[in-house]
């Protein structure tokens, strides 16, 4: 079986929100042309997913409009078939998308009889297996969609995300559920339809220890449904006092990270499904799993990694929240607290990438590369002189990594809740623990950076090679 789901844009969501939702109070329509991510398997359910990612959206012209009531639009075909066009060259997918001013948050039947013929129309020109995607807006800004697959038969759409400062969520019954016990009193604080939001999330955790540990920890006790972890590492015995759920026998047996930390979750009991995968970030492997969640935490330290992940929100529009510790400490005894600094970044598209803020270093990128891929040779490398040692580890104190995860987990439920306000979001949170300061460090893209002073890889799901990235 296969699942459906879609992921738009905030700025194109708002440009149809201007196109759809006018004050004469008619219907409006509007073409979306969608770029695909295809799962072939999720993890977490086992079944094939299709995501369908916004990347353009066209008005329906007015003066392609044959009626327009409170109940009705119908437009000339014109415009459809030159869509159609641009999507099969493209290899895109193509959505209609229309207002119900009196709220119905459904298909209606007239619906259901118009957008058949047109499924007939795009199949016999695009080809048997060409999908047409369609939505109804209301004037609440709900979402509703579906993929129709012939003329007789169409699959509703799993759930449908607009990506921007908030992460705003539509499905089918949302705001019916009983919800879970366990959760009332954070329904208290938050509203039930956070706790029915969290549980459908799937939330990915990108490195598992005291940090990423931390993190992943907090999800199921705010009620996220499905957890991913992925780390390659191990545990050992300077790992104790920081990864939460770890213990002495886990650190005899150099047990996988990821394994001890989904032990935790499930020992919990509160629902959480998790998978793990025991891989670095990149590996094909992991590409389903990645391509899967919703939201993804980047807890590793390394540089490669980042930069991985930092494209991977943009060509998936899946935001990634990126948190960095960094203690600097004089060589006195006892040693004086130079820097003890938690940031929490969110990627997103409009937004500045980790390069551009100065967050991460694509010659270290390189050497860790190296390290993973080339071992041999970066050790000859590193003798001549040529590649950064690793040097002394770097010190970490385990109640300011679980503060920093907070914070990350903290500003996740501000794009879901809003409870701090529209102006409550935080896309750079810098908090200097040892000086009890918080600040919020501006950034711009760089001029011609590729990924946030251009539009061109937003949204643009599967490509070859994966992110298109140089192996």
């Amino acid at each position: 079986m296969t699942t459906y789901s879609a992921t738009f844009q905030a700025a194109q969501a708002e440009e149809l929100q201007r196109q759809l939702l006018r004050t004469d109070g008619c219907e409006h329509a509007a073409y979306i042309l969608f770029n695909k991510a295809n799962i072939h398997v999720d993890p977490w359910h086992r079944q094939t997913h299709i995501k369908y990612l916004s990347a353009k959206v066209v008005p329906v012209p007015d003066e392609q409009v044959l009626e327009s009531t409170p109940n009705l639009i119908s437009w000339q075909t014109a415009s459809f078939i030159r869509r159609l066009k641009e999507a099969a060259t493209n290899g895109q997918a193509l959505a209609i998308i229309h207002s119900h001013p009196g709220g119905l948050r459904g298909f209606s039947l007239q619906d259901d009889e118009n957008e058949a013929e047109l499924v007939r129309l795009a199949q016999n020109r695009n080809g048997a297996d060409t999908p047409l995607l369609s939505f109804v807006m209301t004037p609440d800004k709900v979402l509703t969609g579906r993929v129709w697959l012939s003329p007789k038969y169409h699959a509703p759409m799993r759930l449908i995300r607009t990506i921007g400062d908030s992460f705003n969520l539509d499905y089918a019954g949302r705001g019916t559920s009983a919800g879970r016990q366990a959760f009332d009193r954070q329904a208290l604080a938050f509203g039930k339809a956070l706790n029915e939001d969290l549980s459908r999330l799937r939330v990915g955790v990108v490195g598992c220890g005291g940090t990423g540990s931390a993190v992943a920890m907090l999800l199921p006790r705010i009620g996220v449904g499905n957890v991913g972890l992925i780390d390659n590492d191990v545990v050992d015995v300077t790992n104790l006092n920081r990864l939460h759920g770890a213990r002495q026998a886990d650190a005899d047996a150099m047990a996988p990270k990821v394994q001890v930390v989904a032990r935790s979750i499930t020992e919990l009991g509160l629902g959480t499904r998790v998978v793990t995968k025991e891989a670095w970030v990149g590996d094909p492997e992991c590409f389903d799993l990645l391509k899967s969640c919703d939201i993804i935490f980047g807890c590793t330290d390394d540089n490669e990694g980042r930069l991985f992940l930092g494209r991977l929100a943009l060509f998936y529009l899946i935001p990634v929240i990126d948190l960095g510790l960094a203690i600097n400490v004089t060589d006195a005894e006892p040693p004086a607290m130079e820097a003890l600094d938690g940031r929490v970044t969110v990627l997103t598209p409009a937004k500045p990438c980790l390069s551009c803020r100065g967050v991460v270093d694509a010659a270290r990128a390189a050497e860790e590369a190296m390290r993973r891929d080339m071992p041999a040779l970066y050790e000859k490398r590193k003798a001549e002189a040529y590649v950064f040692d690793e040097g002394n580890p770097n010190p970490v104190v385990v109640t300011f990594t679980t503060e920093l995860a907070t914070m990350a987990v903290n500003e996740l439920l501000q794009r879901l809740n809003g409870f701090r306000g529209p102006n409550g979001y935080r896309a750079n949170q810098l908090r200097k623990f040892h000086l009890m300061i918080d600040a919020k460090p501006g950034a711009k893209p760089t001029a011609g950076c590729a990924l946030c002073d251009s539009d061109g890889y937003w949204g643009k799901g599967d490509v070859q090679p994966f992110l298109d990235r140089a192996s």
